[in-house]
């Protein structure tokens, strides 16, 4: 019976040691539709290296919001701004302190027209398109980012009823990429590859153009003592996730 007790202690031990998933936790996160790929990428290695489990939602920052403020449960919450995150701050539904910016995001106009787009934008005074693609500005930051563009060139009466509205960046960039929108409005992170745009015609507006889009991590309340939620959170701030959010162009905080 002693060498038995001996022998589960010893078993504990090992497996606080070693780190393995049988210790590890869960946790859910609501992440802006612009971050998929990076944080897709990031939490495979955030898996790999801590043994917990993330489930990521993707979808527009608007919405989540809604949903949190209606007791949604996610843990975390990775917005495509600063203010959506703040709300929920001030609502007193996230953990003091906790909020920061994981990534300064970038407005592009793109089209999958290898032709279309010209690196000055000229394309959108010139008008030869009948379908300019965007996100809802009232449900995601990169839509407002264009609208607030748009105004301050001049052009919003002149191409508002050729927009075609998707409910979030996802949704906008598969409207150009299936050809329903001859160009539209997207987050960098999702036309670059290796440094440069993968396909097709863009122009990265300059960030002068538009309000900086902030891009801000909150831990929600209920998942304070979550050692997952924690843990990614830390993860995010990390020299191998920094280099993974830079790589897909976004810029990173001072």
């Amino acid at each position: 019976m002693r060498d038995m007790n001996l022998l589960r202690s010893l078993l504990a031990i090992w497996l606080i040691l070693t780190g393995l998933p049988t210790l590890a936790d869960t946790t859910t996160v609501a992440v802006a539709a612009n971050f998929t790929k990076p944080m897709t990428e990031i939490v495979a290695g955030f898996e790999k290296d801590s043994g917990h489990t993330v489930k990521l939602s993707f979808g527009s920052s608007g919405k989540f919001v809604s949903q949190l403020e209606n007791g949604a449960p996610f843990d975390v919450f990775l917005s495509a701004d600063d203010k959506n995150p703040i709300k929920l701050e001030q609502a007193g539904l996230t953990v003091a302190g906790s909020r920061f910016t994981y990534a300064i995001g970038k407005l592009v106009l793109w089209s999958k027209n290898p032709n279309f787009v010209d690196d000055q934008g000229q394309v959108l005074e010139k008008g030869h398109f009948k379908h300019l693609a965007l996100a809802d500005p009232k449900l995601a930051p990169y839509g407002a980012a264009a609208l607030e563009f748009l105004k301050a060139k001049g052009l919003l009466d002149k191409l508002q009823p050729l927009f075609v509205q998707g409910e979030n960046i996802s949704q906008t960039h598969e409207f150009i990429s299936t050809e329903n929108a001859e160009l539209g409005f997207v987050a960098l992170s999702q036309v670059i590859a290796d440094g440069k745009i993968a396909s097709g015609s863009a122009w990265v507006i300059p960030q002068d153009q538009y309000s900086p889009i902030l891009q801000d991590a909150v831990l929600l309340k209920s998942a304070a003592s979550n050692p997952a939620a924690l843990a990614l959170l830390n993860y995010l701030k990390s020299e191998t996730a920094l280099e993974i959010i830079e790589k897909y162009g976004y810029d990173l905080p001072k």
